[in-house]
């Protein structure tokens, strides 16, 4: 009964606008998807640790992985041309080690450090309750339509709105299944695992996420990190 970690660190970062991708900037002379790796080192649930990158940038994690601690990595395999083909990747990597029934993967984006461990426990927690689990946050936001990305006249309520984070857990044995039927049906380029799954008809069950799981994905996103770093070091936020 494992619980393994898939960090997907494939992106390039077009929209950081830097020269390496956005999961490598070192920040507080750390690389981003290093706290991310730690997270998940930390957590005594936590089994193993399997990252999905680009070419070229294997040696350089798994060097990363040796000078910070991090002895769950169990391997680095290459991503794919898209985020679904990346996480195929390592999930099949993962199944040829982890296939017994009640194994489970926990899909996380590598761009997502502040994930805490209550978090992930959630996740787990859900998955083996209900057999998947897709982190949410309750939308707060006026949500409003528009067709032509300039106005707007209709809004949608957010009362029954969730906005999704990662982790995203499953057992092993079915999300196989799942990335097999989407091929056999032409689903190639879903955004992520729960769209693969709502794109098949398959129920998903929702786990607790924080608003501090942030996604980095622009510069003003490295500053915000930075900043809850900081608000973390000083322990008086929660």
């Amino acid at each position: 009964m494992k619980n393994i970690a898939l960090i997907i660190a494939g992106g390039v970062g077009a929209r950081m606008g830097q020269d390496i991708p956005k999961q490598f900037l070192n920040v507080k002379d750390k690389p981003i998807f290093v706290y991310t790796m730690e997270a998940f080192q930390r957590h005594p649930q936590i089994d193993g640790i399997e990252i999905v990158c680009l070419d070229g940038w294997h040696e350089i994690v798994r060097a990363y992985a040796k000078q910070f601690g991090i002895a769950k990595l169990e391997n680095v395999v290459s991503g794919g041309v898209n985020g679904q083909q990346s996480i195929l990747n390592g999930l099949k990597d993962i199944f040829s080690r982890h296939n017994d029934e009640d194994d489970i993967v926990l899909i996380h984006d590598a761009i997502r450090p502040m994930v805490s461990e209550e978090v992930i426990s959630e996740n787990i927690k859900i998955c083996r309750k209900y057999g998947n689990a897709i982190t949410v946050v309750p939308c707060t936001a006026a949500m409003l339509k528009t067709y032509d990305s300039v106005s707007t006249t209709e809004q949608v309520s957010r009362d029954n709105l969730k906005i999704t984070q990662t982790p995203q857990s499953f057992f092993i044995k079915d999300i196989m299944k799942v990335h097999k039927e989407a091929l056999e049906k032409g689903i190639t380029n879903s955004v992520a695992s729960c769209t693969l799954y709502i794109e098949l008809g398959k129920k998903l069950y929702m786990s607790q996420g924080s608003e501090k799981n942030l996604k980095i994905t622009t510069v003003e996103d490295v500053e915000i990190f930075k900043a809850l770093l900081e608000a973390r070091k000083e322990n008086w936020l929660h």
